[in-house]
């Protein structure tokens, strides 16, 4: 049996975290992991920064918007993810019909009925046809005439279902702010193999793992929103294809061979984003987080804080200082010159970083 720290730094390893491993490009770094969190698109930018090489805000904006390898959507746990765009619409067939099932009694209590919604459908489908990209502002000033109240909800959610029909997605950033545009406008080139059915579970099922093994069933549950009962039939089926070893306490892919050994010498620190993958991407996080400090990451109110990670092991918390042109640290307790070192490396990265998102 793995034990914590060897389950951790072969997880951060996985996540482009750990043993001096970054991608090259933002593109890389989300195919490696799949999905990087994006209700807030500052942290998803900084998610992708700290397992990437020298990346910066220009670069990663570029594979949004000119390379289009990147697209942010409504994905896992219906929450905003960043996915490589050639995965955006099997992903969508798989995951939305159950978002939008368990988002039926919210609809009923905006006054949202079937007929509504696909009036509504249609319209964000002509405006942007026409007028695209549209900020969610100027969507809701459309969807006005549809006697939808600007204030409250309701736009928000229309524009979300218009999303998980496959009508829309994120486009281009306008003055630092999100516009959507017409998803087969944007993304007109489907690449790669497009899974439907089971095939589609085990495949999302297998990225999971790709990105965050050791894993449980129960921990690709919780990720990816889905029941428990999905998860063992992806589970049974990349089981009977050969494709995982482990039992459902620990799950890893079988022909991983990508694997750290021995201890390495100087601790890798990197600074997390609020909401990072490698804090969500499990049921527990007793791995990553000392008992003792999980309140100051999880302080409440489904807050999670920006953190400081050595080889996978969370021992502090950041913040960004006024005009993001500075970064303050809080370690848990005093650690060694080599850590210390890390952290000052990494706030001069963040504050350089986001410097250039300005």
């Amino acid at each position: 049996m793995l034990d914590h720290e060897r389950v951790r730094r072969l997880r951060a390893h996985a996540q482009a975290l750990a043993g001096g491993t970054r991608e090259a490009s933002a593109e890389a770094v989300v195919r490696r992991v799949f999905a990087i969190q994006a209700q807030d698109a500052t942290a998803a930018d900084l998610g992708i920064r700290v397992r990437g090489r020298d990346l910066t805000a220009q670069s990663v904006r570029m594979a949004y918007e000119k390379e289009r390898s990147i697209v942010r959507g409504w994905y896992m746990r219906g929450t905003l993810h960043t996915i490589p765009s050639g995965d955006a619409r099997w992903v969508l067939r798989l995951l939305a019909p159950r978002i939008l099932a368990t988002t039926s009694r919210r609809y009923q209590q905006l006054g949202l009925d079937d007929d509504l919604r696909r009036r509504a459908d249609h319209m964000i489908r002509c405006e942007l046809a026409t007028h695209g990209p549209l900020t969610r502002a100027e969507l809701t000033e459309h969807l006005t005439t549809l006697g939808i109240p600007p204030d409250g909800q309701a736009p928000f959610h229309l524009i979300r279902h218009a999303a998980l029909t496959g009508i829309l997605c994120h486009g281009p950033q306008r003055a630092g702010e999100a516009t959507y545009v017409l998803l087969d406008d944007w993304l007109p080139t489907i690449g790669g193999t497009q899974w439907e059915g089971d095939s589609a579970l085990a495949e999302l099922a297998r990225r999971y793992l790709a990105a965050h093994a050791p894993a449980a069933l129960a921990d690709f549950a919780a990720w990816s929103g889905l029941p428990v009962t999905w998860a063992r039939r992806a589970w049974k089926s990349l089981g009977e294809s050969g494709a995982i070893t482990g039992d459902d306490a620990l799950t890893m892919l079988a022909d991983r061979v990508e694997q750290p050994t021995g201890t390495p010498d100087t601790p890798d620190v990197r600074m997390l984003p609020a909401y990072d993958n490698y804090l969500v991407g499990y049921r527990t996080r007793e791995v990553s987080v000392p008992a003792l400090r999980r309140a100051g990451v999880w302080p409440g109110g489904g807050i999670i804080r920006p953190t400081v990670i050595a080889d996978g092991l969370v021992v502090g918390t950041w913040t960004r200082g006024s005009g993001s042109r500075s970064v303050q640290v809080d370690t848990f307790e005093p650690g060694p010159p080599e850590i210390e070192e890390g952290i000052e490396r990494e706030k001069e990265a963040v504050a350089r970083f986001l410097r250039a998102a300005e």
